[in-house]
């Protein structure tokens, strides 16, 4: 059975603007700033004239008043080039679902309508846009492109992964690795948008901030949606009896009462989560505390919010 993105849901994103945080390397003129200087669309900045240069770039004015020659020189605008990233690890399909519910989602549906409708917005702004997947291995990595074709591609790979019957369970997650292949095939500065749940090892941590530093280093920008569950995966809110709580990774089982251990465990989730926003924070990376409970739509739709005041 075929399951298809309901796109009444993620086409009222269509007519906002996503504009780049940071100048970005992009291909036509468009909405973003671009490293690149020429003479056109917005001025930036006045230097001192190289003879054997076109005259008619000197601002005379300016030569009026000071009796040296400058040349104007102003910033281009560009597209912009947006990588999705996005986690399919077995946990990304918690809490597991019979069939995909845009209004009773599971982290990995979240995460693909956020993503089409951050797709809508950028096909009106004519951006490429690019895909990659990655559990306990980098899967898909597509380049950034405009093309009709190759967003219908994209929608397709978004929505194979809504299908209920495949690779659920046993998927483990390799972020770092992922996100350090990732920035090496991003040759040209990007906005890259990752959603994940970082349910990495505790042991892995440190190499999952090296990776998200890594992005940074290649001049990529990032936004971070931390996909997770709050009521159950942080908060722990489960009937006073005892439970048998799966690993959805590696399958590994065990059976306990929630409530006797419901302090020490929020407390603990409580302090990765504030690690992975002081890092992210130190690294100018967005993050974006994303809480399937609240829905898609409103948590995509105040991060925007809160970014256009921003930026």
């Amino acid at each position: 059975m075929a399951y298809q993105i309901n796109q009444e849901k993620v086409s009222r994103y269509s007519s906002l603007e996503f504009l780049a945080r940071q100048v970005v390397e992009g291909f036509i003129t468009g909405m973003h700033k671009s490293p690149f200087h020429g003479f056109s669309v917005e001025f930036a900045e006045h230097r001192l004239y190289n003879p054997g240069e076109s005259l008619k770039d000197i601002d005379w004015k300016l030569y009026g008043r000071t009796e040296k020659m400058f040349v104007k020189r102003y910033e281009e605008e560009t597209n912009l080039r947006c990588q999705l990233v996005i986690d399919q690890s077995s946990s990304m399909y918690f809490p597991m679902k019979n069939k995909p519910d845009i209004n009773d989602p599971d982290k990995l549906i979240f995460s693909v309508y956020a993503a089409a409708s951050l797709i809508e917005m950028m096909k009106r702004q004519r951006d490429a846009i690019g895909l990659s997947l990655f559990a306990d291995e980098l899967r898909l990595h597509t380049k950034a492109k405009s093309t009709v074709s190759h967003q219908k591609m994209i929608y397709k790979h978004l929505e194979d992964l809504l299908l209920p019957e495949k690779g659920k369970l046993n998927q483990k997650t390799t972020t770092a690795e992922a996100l350090h292949q990732i920035a090496e095939l991003s040759h040209k500065r990007s906005l890259v948008v990752i959603f994940s749940d970082m349910l990495d090892k505790q042991t892995q941590q440190e190499e999952l901030f090296t990776a998200l530093r890594h992005l940074r280093y290649n001049k990529h920008e990032v936004v971070l949606f931390h996909v997770h569950d709050a009521q159950t995966e942080i908060d722990l809110n489960f009937e006073n009896r005892p439970h048998r709580f799966v690993d959805m990774e590696t399958g590994k089982a065990i059976k306990i009462n929630p409530v006797q251990i419901k302090e020490a465990y929020h407390k603990s989730r409580e302090e990765s989560k504030k690690e992975l926003m002081l890092r992210c924070g130190q690294y100018q990376i967005d993050y974006v505390d994303a809480d399937i409970n609240q829905g898609y739509h409103p948590v995509l739709l105040a991060y925007l919010l809160k970014r256009s005041k921003m930026y």
